[in-house]
């Protein structure tokens, strides 16, 4: 908490490293622009003065309840207005933020309430089985209560605001390395872990975020939020927040493409955040030729590389708006940038492509071996990173800090090359390479090539185990409309273009693939549906 320096008498005395309360950003928006709206959802409008005054009160509320500084606050919910004022009610305390991706099950939020030592629960309305597993896992919560319409809970959001709005909390004082937010991973192998942001942390990661991704941003910005604001899509609402930048939330949980367009037009909206799978079903779907987006200045996207045809039909349909980040929640996204100028519609050195971009402002990408080497130029390894932007670690969790941090470099598990000019080719998880006749194979190379069919719209690539080859490679593919194709036929069309140790040994063609709660496609999905379907048994 607090760092060295020399006192005047030769000895040692320690100095605070405080910083702004991430809370202040809020109150700062309410200041300069007070009637300016900040959110908007559905018909609902709610200016910076309104939203602060409301998160001030939810804070005074939360504290009568005995949340204190460093206590976590879980919160289970979809996005809305009465969500963000968890958020901001939470900080000013000097509480921990712990948000739930709102579509795990009951018995999953029981676990992060536990792993997390929740002192306090709000959850919407619509999830009574999660409150009550919650209850019963932490049956000493300080508070549960609901958020929007419903039965469960002892009280909701509201009537607390209501019931303390005249009082007025200041932000609590907060250093450096203080806890703001647990940021659940995924848990695609494993259980979810918390990677502990701080406020430090975030200032920094805000501060990078405008600088690298959308740069110019100011309260005349607008900004639509098409993913859960509990994990990326809530870091790049506070920037918005940061700048007095209006968000906009659809008022639906469903992803539907016209709606989002819709809303573009209407809403004059300038920026937004989401991963490839989304930008590809917007791009594609009809009803972007049916409304106006020229006011787009960024469509950022994140959660993985988006592929190179993919990236083209964005382009062709948007223009040159794309901006791409690399990062892991651990991270907060800050490993990489590729911005709208360096993406290029047509193919050729300038064009990047496969690049994720090149360090973000203030990181530091390093490519190492498995004994923590540094690789030159051109030679694969595991990415690792370092810079204010790193977390403070796993919450409770010694052995996964052990195994997450070398000599201070944080191990991303993931794979890839640096160019001469240092940008970032990603080939895949440590997870997702396979080894095939003692020959390393990466699915996204594939997974490249064979999205350049015509009928291909999307594809998975994963290795499974061979009695002889050790593990071969199992494609799944989603065909587009009104396009037909077998397996003997695509193997074909794939087998100039691939060295044959590459090539799949089976192909699957589904009408769709898995995907995780914020829209990613994910090989562990895929290779549970292929367990599912019978499939690795026939394969392997």
């Amino acid at each position: 908490m607090s760092q060295p320096h020399t006192a005047p008498d030769g000895g040692v005395a320690p100095v605070s490293r405080r910083v702004m309360n991430l809370a202040e950003f809020l109150a700062q928006a309410a200041r300069r622009h007070p009637a300016r709206i900040a959110v908007s959802e559905g018909e609902r409008d709610i200016t910076w003065a309104e939203l602060h005054a409301r998160c001030g009160a939810l804070a005074a509320a939360l504290a009568a309840r005995g949340i204190a500084k460093g206590d976590r606050v879980l919160v289970h919910g979809r996005n809305s207005i009465a969500y963000i004022e968890t958020l901001f009610a939470v900080l000013r305390l000097g509480a921990v933020w712990v948000p739930t991706n709102f579509r795990i099950s009951p018995d999953e939020a029981a676990y992060l309430a536990t792993a997390s030592g929740a002192k306090a629960f709000l959850c919407d309305g619509l999830f009574e089985a999660h409150a009550r597993a919650v209850a019963q896992a932490v049956p000493d919560l300080r508070l549960l209560a609901r958020l929007g319409d419903g039965e469960l809970g002892e009280t909701d959001t509201a009537t607390l605001i209501a019931a303390h709005a005249a009082e007025a909390r200041p932000a609590a004082g907060v250093e450096r390395d203080d806890p703001c937010w647990f940021f659940f991973t995924s848990g695609t192998t494993g259980r979810p872990k918390a990677a502990v942001l701080t406020h430090g942390q975030m200032a920094f990661v805000i501060t990078n975020h405008l600088c690298d991704l959308m740069p110019g941003t100011t309260e005349r910005d607008v900004s639509l939020v098409v993913a859960p604001l509990s994990h990326g899509a809530g870091i790049h609402f506070l920037t918005q927040v940061a700048r007095a930048a209006r968000s906009v939330l659809p008022g639906q949980d469903k992803f539907d493409a016209e709606t989002i367009w819709s809303l573009v037009e209407r809403h004059r909206v300038s920026n937004m955040f989401t991963v490839p799978t989304i930008v590809k079903m917007l791009v594609e779907h009809p009803s972007v030729d049916r409304y106006d987006h020229r006011s787009l200045r960024y469509v950022i996207y994140a959660g993985a590389p988006m592929y190179r045809e993919d990236q083209k039909r964005a382009l062709a349909k948007l223009g040159p708006v794309l901006a791409q980040y690399f990062g892991l929640g651990e991270v907060t996204g800050n490993i990489t940038v590729l911005p709208p100028a360096l993406h290029r519609a047509e193919d050729g050195p300038e064009a990047r492509v496969g690049s994720c971009g090149y360090a973000r402002t203030g990181m530091q990408i390093s490519i190492q071996d498995d004994s923590g080497r540094e690789l030159p130029a051109g030679e694969s390894g595991e990415i690792c990173v370092c810079g204010p932007a790193v977390f403070a670690g796993y919450y409770a969790n010694p052995d996964a800090n052990a195994k997450s941090f070398r000599n201070g470099w944080f191990r991303t598990g993931d794979l890839g090359y640096l160019d001469a000019e240092g940008f970032l080719y990603i080939t895949g998880r440590q997870s997702d390479m396979y080894i095939s006749g003692g020959s390393n194979i990466y699915p996204r190379e594939i997974e490249e090539k064979v999205l350049a069919h015509p009928a291909v719209a999307e594809a998975a690539v994963l290795g499974v185990p061979d009695p002889v080859w050790g593990e071969v490679g199992v494609m799944v593919c989603v065909l587009r409309a009104g396009h037909a194709l077998d397996e003997a036929a695509l193997l074909e069309w794939l087998a100039p273009r691939l060295a044959r140790y590459k090539l799949p040994r089976r192909i699957f063609f589904w009408e769709a693939l898995p995907r995780s709660g914020y829209g990613k496609i994910t090989k562990k999905l895929v290779r549970d549906a292929l367990y599912e379907r019978g499939h690795l048994s026939q394969a392997a």
